[in-house]
């Protein structure tokens, strides 16, 4: 009989080092992270002593190659995600963060000495990152940022806001983009630096056990040495999306196996009219769906990391994945949600935490509507973003 949750044995397409990966994380998912996920969730905190553990577990950059991070493959981060985010979308953003939005851009686009000095440090978790290109009016459209950026004789002055930014007020260096005269460039922000302050955002109803926060930046002087010299243009940042978006891609499957695995087994032991609700007709109807849903999405992930991996996987092609793999995540956990009736809302089970990270996820790294017109601009060769 096939896996519960792996009803194509795709288990069967991964090698020994690739399923040790997922079960080490999974493990740590386990044993470490879900016991304490819903207290922080419920306070609005992240669990930050559990940092030096999963640098230990090499996560922080895994897919890099050198200074100090693990140069695993594609397919084993995804597989990490997926664990990560089966115990929170908070936890796997962290790591992503980290690796994809802020390690990555040092490693692809930093000089030598930006690479010695930051990249062993933060695949070791002593230093953490955050990635300041969201503003409070510019989302979808990087492109239009108001933080500008001037050259100052040997040193650059930053001038902006950065919203919606994840490990904001933890972190000891800012990838900030910024626009100047020679168009958008990017910057490494250390904390401390005068003039730059990060505050957190409160009152979020979604990925409470995760940091978000806004950065300031008034007259920010950086010295020209912190510039990320090969990053010219927009393309340098959204490259850096791009491999956030992969990482979600996988991510979200963790969460939808979770809401599955909880709706499964509570259908199984919730008796009403004298059975089990998993033998009525419409419980069926859903499970099979939720099952069918995280099916495709793993192959769709798995073939998208094999790619990847070649370096053959476009950016369409992680849009369609980052796409389709969340709108399906979060039906399953409103569907998981459904079939726990009233106890769905409560933390004691993981659905509706899941449930409200996936609205986030759904939007963020991209909307669904920026990944529809992208892909759908490649098959027309007609772009309808204007």
């Amino acid at each position: 009989m096939p896996e519960l949750v792996d009803f194509y044995r795709v288990d069967d397409l991964l090698n020994e080092e690739e399923r040790l990966v997922r079960s080490t994380i999974g493990r740590f998912v386990d044993e470490r992270f879900l016991p304490i996920v819903a207290e922080h969730y419920e306070r609005a905190t992240f669990p930050t002593e559990i940092v030096p553990e999963l640098a230990r577990l090499g996560v922080f950059g895994m897919h890099l190659k050198g200074y100090g991070a693990a140069g695993m493959s594609n397919v084993m981060y995804g597989l990490a995600c997926q664990e990560l985010e089966r115990g929170d979308s908070g936890l796997r953003s962290f790591v992503s963060v980290q690796g994809s939005l802020c390690m990555f851009p040092i490693h692809r686009y930093g000089s030598e000495e930006q690479k010695e000095r930051w990249l062993p440090r933060m695949a070791k978790g002593e230093v953490i990152g955050c990635f300041g290109l969201t503003e409070p009016e510019f989302g979808s459209n990087p492109a239009g940022m108001a933080t500008r950026a001037r050259r100052d004789g040997d040193d650059w002055i930053i001038n902006g806001t950065k919203r919606w930014i994840t490990n904001g007020n933890v972190a000891d260096l800012a990838i900030v983009w910024a626009r100047s005269e020679q168009g958008i460039r990017g910057f490494l922000v250390e904390k401390g630096t005068e003039g730059f302050a990060a505050r957190e955002i409160h009152h979020k109803l979604s990925m409470r056990a995760s940091i978000t926060s806004e950065l300031v930046l008034d007259d920010v002087r950086v010295p020209a040495c912190n510039e990320l010299p090969e990053a010219q243009g927009l393309k340098a940042p959204l490259s850096c999306l791009n491999e956030a978006r992969y990482g979600i891609v996988w991510g979200v499957l963790g969460a939808a196996i979770a809401c599955y695995r909880s709706a499964l087994e509570y259908a199984k032991a919730r008796v009403q009219f004298d059975k089990p609700i998993a033998g009525y007709q419409l419980t069926q109807e859903k499970l099979v769906n939720m099952l069918t849903e995280i099916t495709k999405g793993q192959l769709l992930a798995l073939q998208l990391g094999r790619l990847k991996d070649q370096s053959k996987a476009s950016a369409t092609q992680i849009s369609m994945a980052k796409m389709n793999n969340v709108r399906e995540a979060l039906e399953i956990a409103r569907d998981a949600r459904t079939i726990l009736g009233a106890n769905g809302i409560s933390l004691e089970y993981p659905v509706m935490r899941h449930m409200n990270n996936l609205e986030t996820v759904l939007t963020y790294e991209g909307t669904s509507e920026i990944h529809m017109l992208a892909i759908g601009e490649e098959i027309t060769g007609i772009g309808a973003f204007k």
